[in-house]
């Protein structure tokens, strides 16, 4: 008499099913990780001035690419226009409510000659416009924010390079808060923990705050985690 051993084949079966669970589980924690990571590094207005939009020019210089962010610093032009210039803007960035506030934007009057730019990583600019590294003596305009406490920082939610091709640095494709009406009110920026009354402070409690996207992720995270062990227990070979 044979007798057919079926316990392998089983025992085969439920071991590959871990190891594909065990495989889908690590890429989604892995994914969902670099995926906190990015939305968290790439908020990057927290520590601007978003009440007042600024429109600069001038020339590239040390520049240092790469991730979680690229800077570079821009000599400012000693003729710059009154206001932004007409400019194409990226599509994400085309509608009235963020289009209006940027061509309004009034040129930089700053004390600084030299401003820090602080832009988004490689993998995220290849996406929104530029593709390659900017180069030491080009040329670029921008428009975005002032440093609330360096103000020789400064950070742009839209740049232009080689003659107005736009790049979009924008998160969610939408300004972070709405601007004062121009011409901006004379005196200091707001504090970083300026009154809820504010534009910029009644915007960013509408908006997504870092806070809110690290505990969001964490909670899929979660989730995904608690599915993986769930079905590796129902599919686990049982003695």
């Amino acid at each position: 008499m044979h007798f057919i051993n079926i316990a392998a084949p089983v025992a085969r079966t439920g071991a590959r099913r871990v190891r594909l669970a065990t495989a889908s589980l690590v890429s989604a924690t892995t994914l969902i990780m670099f995926s906190a990571g990015a939305a968290q590094a790439h908020h990057g207005f927290d520590d601007f001035d978003t009440d007042r939009l600024y429109y600069i020019s001038g020339t590239v210089s040390q520049v240092r690419w790469g991730e979680p962010h690229s800077y570079f610093n821009v000599t400012i032009d000693s003729d710059l226009p009154a206001d932004t210039p007409e400019r194409d803007l990226p599509e994400g960035l085309r509608d009235a409510a963020d289009s209006d506030p940027i061509n309004a934007a009034p040129s930089y009057s700053g004390s600084q000659d030299e401003l820090e730019v602080t832009i988004a990583p490689p993998s995220f600019t290849g996406m929104w416009g530029l593709d390659r590294e900017l180069e030491d003596g080009e040329r670029i305009e921008a428009v975005g924010y002032v440093g609330r406490s360096h103000t020789d920082e400064f950070r742009p939610v839209v740049f232009w390079y080689e003659e107005g091709k736009p790049v979009n640095q924008v998160l969610n494709e939408e300004l972070p808060a709405r601007p004062l009406p121009v011409p901006y009110p004379e005196g200091d920026a707001p504090a970083a923990d300026a009154d809820q009354d504010s534009p910029s402070a009644a915007a960013d409690s509408e908006g997504t705050s870092p806070t809110v996207v690290w505990a969001t992720l964490g909670g899929v995270l979660v989730a995904v985690i608690a599915g993986g062990v769930f079905y590796l227990r129902r599919r686990s070979p049982r003695e």
